[in-house]
């Protein structure tokens, strides 16, 4: 397999492009949900390890089309921030990222949840941090009402996509029914909802995992963008 269909049917696996696919009926969108990458050393430190697997990363944006990836420190929190190309490539004490230009939005995570969101009929679209703390925060909530406000998003227009998060028994709280609650409270539909129902705990020959591996694990890399060409 070619590499740039490596990262974008995640490593081998068809189905984050199967679960990712309500994202990309327009041919202007790009998404990919990048795994575990295999041979690279982890460490508690997350910087060291993000620094390792920073040349694959910005490999996957390039098999995407794009050169850079705008970031969100992702503090745990409800903070949403508005990208435009002249935006820092790392957002300080923000967790979400909506824009509606032709840029590349990442978020990294190893049990959290990613969400991405697209708006069908404006050139608007999001990506969340999500996991105990900014689901308690109602981040969801807040990204939507972030992207109508600046956007003009009507939320029955949205499509959301949840990639692989932790889930029970391998943790007691289980944050994505209630993100998904979260998301219909705000106007997303139930057919424009689509959770990928996969555990990153429960596989970690594909998924990274905070909780699991206490710590000494990597980030998984979710990447959502729009280009004109």
């Amino acid at each position: 397999m070619a590499n740039s269909q490596r990262f974008l049917y995640a490593f081998g696996v068809q189905e984050a492009f199967l679960y990712l696919a309500p994202l990309l009926e327009s041919p202007f969108h790009r998404a990919a949900f990048v795994e575990r990458i295999h041979g690279v050393e982890t460490s508690p430190d997350k910087t060291k390890t993000l620094a390792r697997l920073q040349p694959h990363h910005e490999q996957a944006a390039l098999d995407l089309g794009f050169r850079k990836t705008y970031h969100a420190e992702q503090v745990h929190g409800a903070g949403i921030a508005v990208i435009t190309k002249s935006s820092p490539l790392l957002t300080p004490g923000v967790d979400g990222l909506i824009t509606c230009e032709d840029v590349l939005l990442g978020i990294h995570v190893a049990d959290c949840g990613a969400l991405y969101l697209l708006d069908k009929e404006t050139p608007a679209l999001g990506l969340l941090h999500s996991g105990k703390k900014g689901t308690e925060l109602n981040i969801t909530g807040r990204a939507i009402a972030a992207m109508t406000e600046n956007f003009g998003s009507s939320p029955s227009n949205l499509i959301a996509v949840l990639a692989p998060c932790i889930r029970p028994p391998h943790y007691e709280i289980d944050f994505a029914p209630v993100i998904r609650e979260q998301a219909l409270a705000a106007g997303i539909s139930k057919e424009n909802y689509h959770d990928c129902d996969l555990c990153t705990a429960s596989n970690l020959e594909r998924f990274y995992s905070y909780r699991l591996e206490k710590g000494n694990t990597g980030r998984l890399l979710a990447l959502f963008g729009k280009t004109s060409s």
